[in-house]
């Protein structure tokens, strides 16, 4: 057994099951030990972004790592933006990134670069393998490192002769880190603070946007009137009909500003004060009021669903929460097609159990209000706002929950970051349909061009935003990467191509012309 089998024989035995991989010739001895370990599941992709993507969407929706095996500096560096969402959004992912020999170094070969140094922003854990007996025990301390409440990246550099080199056997898995319970005086500040009559808003993220931590805040706001926040992109959120509905904040700052302006006690269950995206001349940061009182109920790393229940019954919360949302499908629209006609059919056909990545930006104002009311579905969103992940989270999240639909919303300029996705989708399989929101526009940076104080722009200035001359054509690049594709001009095209979508199993991509 080498260190390369051991490793993997390691990740498996600590239940890694997947592992997202562009390999390179530092890696080939992991790639070979795939074929002599049962239990993990090889999945290529043809860009490092979408394997990292691709890891994302999976621990999301899996609430376990995958791994992803990248070559060298440059495949870790081309992975960066989506770890960055992924560490935005607490996803737990083991990155396995080869290097060179260790004895090669000092040779400073073609493409030798400081790996620690690029994995550190966006890892927890950065450890460098230097023996191959010891390969094992650091992926079986990878893996521990990921999983540590809330979630973490862990990223382990595994140097092409610890991989090739005699290993002794694999490693146990390790205890995990599960959230840390949240004080008793933490309970009961929150408890106090919601009896003392203050205009008060609860603001939720990762875990209490669950089912369970909806509907212990559903009754703490039942007996408080306290309202129910998340914010304007968060990891995961259940919610549908039957379920407690969790109001999103708008996403500008002087929208959310004007939105929080009345309240007098913002209480945080997973979160953190909601600041503005970017700083614009002459506009607020910080969104919280002045005089609102802020109580950390539970941060990040502890149990906030335990946290929302115990305040649920130290303030005699009735058990029938409020805001759950009523079953409401819209009907299907008439008029020209646009992004909120394309939400109306969405929400129309959207089955229960469905799984919606969302990077439709600006087009996806319409599906998320008709959508409110759907049967109950998980929503992912693009937690660090760095674009081209909607479509490698989708195809994680299928790999994920293989019996669940997963819908894709994806505005056509950051699916061009990562269109290869759609090979893995059509190689693997994956029931994803794909809905491209086709604006031929970055047409979010249109309306920031203005509000950043930048006047008037020219047509060299006009032309960075636009994305005609040539039109991006997405029926034939699904097609030539083997994704049943098609066009809706209409509402009428757009309903009967849905439809037949949630009707029918496999890749499937439909072009929305805007």
């Amino acid at each position: 057994m080498n260190g390369a089998e051991s490793l993997v024989r390691t990740l498996v035995a600590s239940d890694v099951e997947v592992c997202f991989a562009n390999p390179g010739t530092s890696e080939m001895h992991f790639v070979a030990a795939l074929d002599r370990v049962e239990g993990m599941r090889a999945v290529l992709t043809l860009f490092e972004g979408v394997a990292t993507g691709a890891a994302d969407g999976y621990g999301r929706m899996a609430e376990k790592p995958a791994a992803t095996l990248l070559h060298l500096g440059p495949g870790l560096a081309n992975g960066l933006a989506n770890l960055h969402n992924a560490r935005r959004a607490a996803t737990p992912i083991v990155n396995i990134v080869g290097d060179h020999a260790t004895y090669h170094a000092q040779y400073d070969p073609p493409l030798a670069s400081d790996i620690a140094g690029f994995a550190r922003p966006v890892s927890a854990w950065v450890h460098f393998s230097m023996s191959a007996a010891t390969v094992a025990e650091d992926g079986a301390r990878a893996v521990q490192a990921a999983r540590q409440a809330p979630g973490q990246i862990a990223t382990l550099i595994l140097p092409a002769d610890t991989a090739w080199l005699e290993a002794e056997r694999p490693a146990s898995p390790l205890p995990v880190q599960g959230p840390s319970r949240v004080s008793q005086h933490a309970i009961d500040d929150v408890a106090q603070a919601l009896c003392e009559g203050r205009r008060s808003a609860m603001l939720l993220r990762g875990s209490a946007l669950g089912r369970r931590g909806l509907e212990a805040t559903g009754r703490i706001a039942a007996k408080s009137g306290a309202r129910i926040l998340c914010d304007t992109f968060s990891p995961r959120i259940t919610r549908g009909a039957g379920l407690v509905a969790a109001e999103r904040f708008p996403y500008f700052a002087e929208q959310i500003v004007e939105f929080l302006r009345d309240f007098e006690l913002l209480i945080l269950a997973g979160s953190k004060p909601p600041v503005s995206f970017f700083a614009y001349p002459g506009k607020a940061s910080w969104c919280v009021p002045e005089g609102c009182r802020i109580l950390y109920l539970a941060h990040p790393h502890e149990d906030a669903v335990t946290a929302l229940e115990a305040v649920a019954e130290a303030i005699a919360a009735p058990r029938d929460p409020a805001a759950r949302a009523p079953l409401e499908r819209p009907e299907l629209p008439e008029g020209k097609l646009n992004a909120y006609t394309a939400g109306q059919v969405i929400g129309h056909f959207l089955p229960e159990g469905a799984i919606i990545s969302d990077e439709a930006a600006t087009s996806g104002l319409g599906t998320a209000s008709y959508t409110a009311g759907a049967p109950p579905h998980d929503l992912l969103s693009l937690t660090g706002g760095s674009i081209g992940l909607g479509v490698p989270m989708a195809t994680g999240a299928a790999l994920a929950c293989p019996d669940r639909k997963v819908i894709c919303l994806q505005g056509d300029g950051g699916a061009m970051y990562t269109l290869q996705a759609l090979w893995t989708q059509a190689r693997e399989k994956l029931d994803v349909t794909t809905v491209i929101f086709a604006n031929r526009s970055y047409y979010i940076l249109n309306i920031e061009l203005m509000r950043v104080g930048a006047e008037n722009p020219g047509p060299k200035a006009l032309s960075m935003l636009d994305l005609h001359n040539p039109e991006l054509d997405w029926v034939s690049l699904a097609r030539g990467m083997g994704v049943e594709a098609s066009r809706a001009e209409t509402n009428a095209d757009f309903a009967s191509a849905f439809a037949d979508a949630m009707k029918s199993r496999g890749p499937r991509l439909i072009e929305v012309v805007l």
